[in-house]
């Protein structure tokens, strides 16, 4: 798919988009990334709404394009068209900054992540514990927003928020540690990679299922865990 889409880069461009420097490969991957990241985003907040919608039997989004399916990009018009509203008292350049902190790292964690064989924007030796830092840091957002509304109520919000991702990060840890142990290398390509020769799908000569290569399968209680820490981390329900 990656390629195909090169492909017609190179096509519209009239010249190969790697052809023109390292620099400019990278801002080009980069740019890929984002769109990809941002599309994404926008149709699994789409399924989130819909499957929540039929737990609770509504109809969730139909309106905006065939069976709601531009929702949110209609959401996304209308939150970029909203007036900023600013608590009296809050500190104004703080408050506008925590939004951007939390999605800026948010954003620069993917930096390290394989999305396909050479599509690293960084391939690092240490890409899990950058993943580490960069969503140890996303906390501060939260604080920031809290400690810059200027009342008690966020702020015992976010510290609230901040206290269950700082410690449910530790759960999460010791999970990613099992996997680490089972390839022997912090290189996220290095852990792509060694699904695919040590899964149970190698294992029985049907590669076509590569589901069954994925770490989930042999370390399925570690797997739970995980699944578990991430609702927390995310704050998602019943967290």
């Amino acid at each position: 798919m990656l390629d195909w889409i090169i492909s017609a880069l190179d096509y519209l461009l009239g010249v190969p988009i790697f052809g023109w420097g390292s620099t400019v490969g990278f801002v080009w991957k980069g740019l890929l990334m984002l769109v990809a990241l941002l599309l994404i985003t926008a149709y699994i907040l789409l399924a989130d709404r819909k499957i929540w919608a039929a737990v609770q039997m509504r109809r969730g989004p139909n309106v905006v394009g065939a069976f709601g399916l531009l929702q949110s990009f209609a959401d996304l018009l209308k939150f970029a068209f909203k007036e900023p509203l600013v608590p009296a008292g809050a500190d104004k350049v703080v408050f506008l900054l925590a939004p951007l902190v939390a999605v800026s790292l948010s954003l620069v964690a993917w930096v390290v992540v394989p999305v396909d064989a050479g599509w690293a924007l960084a391939d690092i030796n240490i890409g899990i514990l950058y993943i580490f830092a960069i969503s140890s840091l996303g906390v501060y957002g939260i604080i920031m927003g809290g400690w810059a509304s200027n009342s008690k109520y966020p702020l015992l919000g976010a510290l609230r928020s901040a206290a269950q991702m700082v410690s449910y990060e530790v759960s999460i840890g010791f999970v990613i540690v099992t996997v680490l142990l089972c390839v022997g290398s912090l290189n996220l390509t290095d852990i792509v990679t060694a699904q695919q020769e040590m899964g149970l799908a190698y294992m029985l000569g049907v590669p076509w299922m590569s589901f069954l290569n994925w770490f989930w399968l042999p370390l399925f209680p570690m797997f739970v865990i995980f699944f578990i820490s991430a609702l927390a981390e995310t704050n998602r329900p019943p967290f």
